[in-house]
C-alpha cells in the first residue's frame, strides 16, 4: 500500500505516545503532523488538510472532543 501522499496528524498531550507514533507512521511511509493539544491542532487545521487525525480525548487546555465540534 503506498501512503507517501496521506497526511495524518497525531494529536496528543502526552510528548513520549505522540512520539512513538509519530516514528511507526513515518517508517510505514506516511507524512505526519503533530500537535501537543487541541488549541495547537485547531490552528493547523486552519490552514492544513489531513488524510486522517489520530486524536486523544483527554488532553488540557482543548480537549480532544471539543476540538471534534470546531
Amino acid at each position: 500500500m503506498e501512503n507517501k501522499n496521506k497526511h495524518l496528524l497525531v494529536v496528543d498531550d502526552d510528548d513520549r505516545i505522540r512520539e512513538l507514533l509519530k516514528e511507526y507512521l513515518e517508517n510505514s511511509n506516511f507524512m505526519i503532523s503533530t500537535a501537543q493539544n487541541g488549541l495547537i491542532a485547531e490552528k493547523i487545521l486552519s490552514f492544513i488538510k489531513f488524510d486522517l487525525i489520530i486524536l486523544d480525548i483527554m488532553m488540557p487546555k482543548k480537549d480532544g472532543i471539543e476540538l471534534l465540534s470546531i
